[in-house]
């Protein structure tokens, strides 16, 4: 059965310092993913700028959602120090909120347009996530 609960979540980085780059964007594109999966959860899209991070999830209505997000900061920030990715170390706390999947692709365009929105915390050299394009393909 497929289910359609859609969540828009949002953390940001320790004092909302700069930690988020081209290579550290892509590293999340693939972690957060994966650790979705492993919680019975799907990222569908992600919008990135260098001091936070914005998802749209499709959760199974029995995942955890305060677990996985949990997990989703605390293994992104230990595995980025381990493979030498850079420093990343989270703010407490984060937003969520549910989303209508009628309002899907209006937040799917919110979050490609993080850059836009925040043109001076805009990741250089990133072309936003392109791990949702080859999902939906």
């Amino acid at each position: 059965m497929r289910h359609r609960i859609l969540y828009h979540v949002v953390w940001v980085t320790r004092d909302r310092a700069p930690l988020i780059d081209s290579a550290t964007a892509d590293f999340l594109c693939r972690t957060l993913r994966t650790l979705a999966r492993e919680h019975r959860a799907m990222v569908l899209e992600i919008g990135m700028v260098a001091t936070h991070v914005h998802l749209l999830l499709r959760a199974h209505p029995l995942a955890e959602l305060p677990k996985m997000i949990g997990r989703m900061k605390g293994v992104t920030s230990r595995l980025a120090k381990v493979e030498e990715i850079g420093p990343l170390s989270w703010a407490d706390g984060y937003d969520i909120e549910s989303v209508s999947p009628g309002d899907d692709a209006k937040l799917r365009h919110y979050l490609r347009a993080q850059p836009f929105r925040h043109p001076t915390e805009a990741i250089s050299g990133w072309h936003g996530d392109t791990f949702a394009l080859e999902e939906t393909a």
